[in-house]
């Protein structure tokens, strides 16, 4: 049976951890431990009582999520901050968290996959942080208007602003908010983005850059990396997992 140690020094090594200077509160890497031993993995977006309470039901020990605990921290463990550890800790469930190296993995990162479903493959990077890419691009044959088909086929919500070019060659990426990726999209010669959500003041910039922009939601474009890594964890270790759903609208 894979020790903690195991689990958390091969997730640390495949999503180039360290190389990532994240968000100051992210915190990414191990946030909670268990008595050591492994036997099932979970996947969710984000930590919080209601998945910590799923992932405890389904035997979970070892979960891993791309919104971790700690944004605010420090704070007093009182409340739903009590609530979050004490269920982990009385279902011996470590917590494993993972934020932008799980954005911007070439293989197994939110981007790479959101481009993969359409059937495009990374081609560059995109939105540069520190000297790592967060997001990526990827060239296309797609309509503007067989992108938004494709999109609406596979998320349950998709904003379309097309304000763009009617076949864009190149798609950039970024999950989750999209906010820092539009004054990023000119410099790179791009001018259609898939992201999950934007500020509101994004629509009048759509329409004065002619800029095309798909919101697909913030949750829905960020289920994808912690689903591969765990599928990749479960694979080389042996063990089953599991992912957890939230059911999140946003």
């Amino acid at each position: 049976m894979p020790s903690l140690t195991d689990l958390v020094t091969y997730c640390d090594t495949r999503t180039r951890r360290s190389a990532f200077k994240d968000a100051p509160g992210a915190f990414n890497g191990l946030q909670l431990a268990n008595t050591g031993r492994v036997t099932k993995i979970g996947a969710a977006v984000d930590a919080g009582v209601v998945p910590f309470q799923k992932a405890v039901a389904a035997g979970v020990d070892f979960l891993i999520v791309h919104h971790g605990m700690y944004w605010d921290m420090p704070r007093a463990l009182t409340g739903p901050a009590y609530e979050r550890v004490a269920t982990l800790i009385g279902g011996n469930c470590a917590l494993y968290s993972n934020h932008l190296p799980l954005d911007g993995h070439p293989e197994i990162g939110n981007n790479a996959l959101l481009a993969r479903q359409l059937g495009l493959k990374r081609a560059r990077p995109f939105l540069i942080r520190d000297g790592e890419a967060i997001g990526c691009t990827a060239r296309s044959r797609l309509t503007r208007s067989a992108l938004r088909t494709k999109l609406e086929s596979l998320y349950p919500r998709v904003i379309a602003i097309e304000c763009g070019s009617a076949q864009p060659r190149e798609i950039a990426f970024c999950s989750g908010a999209g906010n820092s990726a539009i004054p990023e999209l000119a410099p790179a010669g791009v001018d259609t983005l898939v992201t999950g959500e934007l500020r509101e003041e994004f629509f009048n910039r759509a329409q004065e850059e002619k800029l095309n922009l798909y919101l697909c939601g913030h949750y829905a474009t960020e289920v994808h990396a912690v689903q591969a890594l765990a599928a990749e964890l479960a694979k080389k270790f042996r063990l089953p997992w599991e992912f957890i759903p939230t059911e999140n609208p946003l």
